[in-house]
């Protein structure tokens, strides 16, 4: 793990060709990213049965894991967005790693489960998109 603060805009997620090796490549034009790394809670909490009027203690144990990436930016019209679009087009799973600096690497199937495109009159268009693990995932320290 690398020493020291880490810069934003090196948190990346990069989208896979589908190709055999596959190559992976940056999704071009994000502003804001967002990884989330969270677990459902199980909860196993019982009474007391020696005492069971006692308020019990909530216990619990970490349950489905879930991974997460989101983000922002402006729309970059290329043959990797291209690739990228008829993933998402086409409602599918594909590879994808998620570069987190000072962390690693987290590589496998992904999804889309929302995609947005906005635009104004005047200036570029943009994208918001959220991507949901597919299946188990890789992860490489760094």
């Amino acid at each position: 793990m690398a020493d020291g603060q880490q810069t934003g805009r090196l948190l990346l997620i990069q989208i896979g060709d589908g190709g055999s090796p596959e190559t992976f490549n940056n999704l071009c034009g994000l502003q804001t990213r967002n990884f989330n790394m969270s677990a459902n809670d199980v909860d196993t909490t019982i009474p007391d049965c020696n005492n069971p009027g006692d308020t019990p203690q909530k216990t619990g144990v970490p349950g489905i894991k879930n991974r997460t990436f989101s983000g922002s930016g402006k729309f970059v019209a290329g043959a990797a967005q291209s690739t990228f679009m008829g993933y998402v087009n086409n409602a599918v799973t594909f590879n994808a790693k998620v570069i987190v600096p000072g962390l690693g690497s987290y590589t496998g199937p992904w999804y889309v489960t929302d995609f947005t495109l906005n635009g104004e009159q005047e200036g570029t268009m943009g994208f918001d998109a959220t991507f949901m693990a597919g299946g188990a995932l890789t992860y490489v320290a760094e």
